[in-house]
């Protein structure tokens, strides 16, 4: 049998955090027609500490990060299919979701959110994506 050729292509941007505390991930994988996004914190790319402010400007942070890789694999968050969203308290939902609203508009994806019992860094919110080309 002929060795298969990988479709897999691990997405790197400095307009995103790098991986936490340096665990062995990516930020993105491109598949195919796919791109999944790893976990985002609504940590600075620039300072690598989580913004100021409350759960809105967690989220908004969140989100550029989320945007700037999926187009760094050339897609964008017009082009999500999926996101799960970990909220530390659900007591937090509604301020997330007017942000959220904000960044994605009326098509928004299919989506899961969940509270967690503690995220890293002490986060109020982290989002995984995925995404298509």
């Amino acid at each position: 049998m002929p060795p298969m050729t990988t479709l897999k292509h691990p997405i790197r941007t400095e307009r995103a955090p790098a991986p936490f505390q340096g665990a062995p991930y990516s930020q993105g994988v491109r598949f195919g027609e796919l791109v999944f996004v790893s976990g985002q914190l609504g940590i600075d790319p620039a300072t690598n500490q989580l913004v100021e402010g409350g759960i809105a400007e967690q989220t908004a942070q969140v989100m550029e990060n989320i945007s700037a890789i999926l187009e760094e694999a050339g897609s964008g968050l017009k082009q999500l299919l999926k996101t799960t969203i970990y909220l530390a308290d659900l007591g937090d939902f509604q301020a997330m979701n007017e942000v959220y609203r904000e960044q994605l508009g009326h098509e928004p994806p299919a989506r899961a959110t969940i509270q967690a019992t503690a995220l890293p860094s002490g986060a109020l919110v982290e989002i995984e994506a995925l995404g298509h080309l």
